[in-house]
């Protein structure tokens, strides 16, 4: 019981500290945050297991983990309420070609940023841009004039 107890713990963790991250910078990872996203796992099983190096100690963590997963899942699916707090919301960045410096700056982005991405889809200006919305897995969608 101790384990699941411990894992369970973990998860929420992880999950207030992915949240807490952004969305942004946990899309657009580089080869540092690979490396800690790495260590940290490490530091959670040692966390989790403790001292049990034990198949029935690493299942029962793996269960417990996989079942907060789909738990989380089948509630974000069914309570429309908890969707925004499990999930997050798309964030509008811009709106008739015009910035919000306020959103970019919660969302810790810059201008540059998203200049960058909409030239990566193929967008040669934001003159060009409609409105264009970050999401809730991290990347931005634009729509064109």
């Amino acid at each position: 019981m101790d384990l699941v107890l411990r894992a369970a713990y973990v998860f929420v963790l992880v999950f207030v500290v992915t949240r807490a991250v952004g969305r942004r910078e946990l899309s657009s990872m580089e080869p540092f945050d690979m490396i800690l996203l790495v260590v940290i796992g490490d530091l959670v099983q040692q966390g989790v297991t403790q001292s049990d190096y034990s198949l029935t100690g690493a299942t029962t963590v793996i269960v417990t983990i996989t079942l907060l997963t789909v738990a989380t899942a089948w509630l974000s699916f069914r309570v429309r309420r908890l969707r925004p707090l499990l999930e997050g919301d798309p964030v509008v960045i811009m709106s008739d070609g015009r910035i919000h410096e306020r959103n970019l700056r919660r969302q810790r982005m810059t201008v540059e940023e998203v200049e960058a991405e909409a030239r990566q889809q193929q967008i040669a200006s934001l003159e060009d841009v409609r409105f264009a919305v970050l999401e809730t897995n991290g990347r931005l969608s634009f729509a064109t004039k």
